[in-house]
């Protein structure tokens, strides 16, 4: 191949770059893993024959689903000797490296609350929620993608939606409410403010901490707005020092939280009526130097 054809090759896929990273990310809720999925893409895309490929996007956005898929399949395993809960990687998106995030659909679609929820479907499953709701993919080419007829792709989604509407009840606050609610939240803390605490969490909220072995946090999920308020208000209360940094991962209003040993941690919530529903705290430093 000659240095014109690559540099071509690359600016094909640079052109489409920002879709086809945010489908990546969407499908495996890793930044790091949909890089690494983009390049072997690139990879693939430098060795077939481009004159025969109609729409680069189409055939692009093929190989991006697939090879996500692989990863997803493979990394199960790893998932059950993950040190504690497994969060997704926060990504900063001021600016967005996904592309303009203009229509909620997009936006919403990246909020680590439904990423978490779409841990819990089967690959395809995730595959045709994403990229039926996210990117709006007709069925007929979310069948071509995925090697599957048009009617299971139909059924894949109705179960995904169905499955994702069980929880989107406990995250149906507008960015506003959330933005309030994780300020009020973060003061509480920091006060120790127990009864506040307790008011502005949901009585079946949970907590969910991601420091993967390498940094204290929890280990399992906090249950319950008494709970939930006792142990944020130990670890960030009056006596501990901490920095309290607000940014956007995600789409969607965060706090970026430094303690005195310089271990980051960042942390997002979910809400509805008025109240928390869920806390997303990641620690583990190998999901952070892109927020750091």
């Amino acid at each position: 191949m000659t240095t014109t054809e690559a540099a071509e090759a690359a600016g094909a896929l640079q052109a489409h770059r920002p879709m086809l990273l945010g489908l990546a990310y969407r499908l495996l809720g890793s930044r790091h893993d949909a890089e690494d999925v983009l390049q072997e893409t690139y990879l693939r895309w430098l060795g077939v024959d481009r004159s025969t490929v109609e729409e680069p996007r189409r055939y692009l956005s093929r190989v991006v689903t697939r090879l996500a898929l692989d990863r997803l399949r493979a990394r199960q395993a790893a998932r059950e000797t993950y040190v504690g809960t497994w969060l997704p990687e926060p990504v900063p998106t001021t600016p967005s490296p996904f592309g303009p995030l203009d229509r909620v659909e997009l936006r919403d679609s990246l909020s680590t609350a439904l990423l978490h929820v779409l841990e819990r479907l089967t690959p395809p499953e995730r595959a045709v929620y994403v990229l039926h709701t996210a990117f709006e993919l007709p069925y007929a080419e979310i069948a071509e993608i995925l090697d599957r007829s048009v009617e299971d792709c139909r059924q894949l989604h109705h179960r995904a939606t169905a499955r994702v509407r069980q929880e989107q009840r406990r995250f149906t606050a507008s960015r506003l409410d959330r933005e309030r609610l994780l300020e009020a939240f973060l003061a509480a803390a920091r006060d120790g403010d127990l009864a506040t605490l307790t008011d502005l969490v949901a009585s079946d909220a949970t907590a969910w901490n991601d420091g993967g072995g390498r940094v204290r946090s929890a280990l399992n999920p906090v249950l319950g707005a008494d709970r939930i308020a006792r142990f944020y208000a130990g670890i960030y209360g009056p006596r501990r020092r901490w920095t309290m940094r607000p940014l956007e991962l995600n789409g969607e209003p965060a706090a970026l939280l430094t303690n005195a040993n310089g271990n980051h941690y960042t942390l997002t919530v979910a809400a509805a009526d008025g109240r928390i529903t869920g806390i997303y705290v990641v620690g583990n430093p190998a999901k952070l130097p892109p927020v750091d």
